[in-house]
């Protein structure tokens, strides 16, 4: 499939997509007159560097795991990079869960009449 067809599939966009390239992240075959062509498996592959860069991951780490999960094999060293990226993600869900705790505070508080005075414009 050509770069818009994917960009398409993926819902992302091309720019997008020629990064990944640049990163090392995806590969496609270039046509004659010099056209991006991908698999069918790079529609999964893109949602897989979404997922991975939505988790946080930077596009080094990320260019460092996919061999892994390529091979579909892990190594120490890919099991221990997983696994620092899965304490960041932990860490950063306590920070958002705290943060959410204290608006529903907020919220709570500020439903009571005597804090009615009290005006935010929409935004």
């Amino acid at each position: 499939m050509r770069i818009g067809e994917l960009a398409t599939r993926s819902d992302v966009s091309v720019r997008a997509l020629r990064y990944y390239e640049e990163q090392g992240l995806l590969v496609s075959e270039r046509s004659g007159s010099g056209q991006r062509h991908y698999r069918e498996a790079a529609v999964e592959r893109v949602r897989l560097i979404q997922n991975l860069y939505a988790a946080g991951l930077a596009s080094r780490t990320i260019a460092e795991l996919l061999p892994c999960v390529d091979a579909q094999v892990s190594t120490p060293e890919s099991r221990a990079r997983l696994a620092a990226e899965r304490a960041r993600i932990d860490r950063q869900i306590a920070e958002l869960t705290a943060t959410r705790d204290r608006l529903d505070a907020i919220i709570e508080l500020t439903e009571s009449p005597e804090h009615s005075g009290c005006r935010i414009q929409a935004g």
